[in-house]
């Protein structure tokens, strides 16, 4: 291996939105996440609604829209 072409390999910490947190080896530094594999529904087994950047309430604004057309035209 050439010296000083490969990027720093360090300890960094992993937070989860749920609150977890869990130390891993990376490049980029500390991470922070919005679903571990302590939340996640797959590995749960339980299943909860997650918003992704807002999307569910784009979707819901979306349907509420279509829903005002529909009655207008009706």
């Amino acid at each position: 291996m050439k010296e000083g072409i490969h990027p720093k390999y360090e300890v960094s910490t992993v937070s989860c939105a749920c609150g977890n947190t869990f130390q891993t080896r990376t490049t980029v530094g500390n991470i922070q996440v919005e679903i571990c594999s302590e939340c996640h529904p797959y590995f749960t087994g339980k299943q909860k609604l997650v918003d992704t950047a807002g999307r569910v309430d784009k979707f819901r604004r979306k349907y509420e829209k279509f829903q005002k057309q529909a009655e207008q035209k009706a």
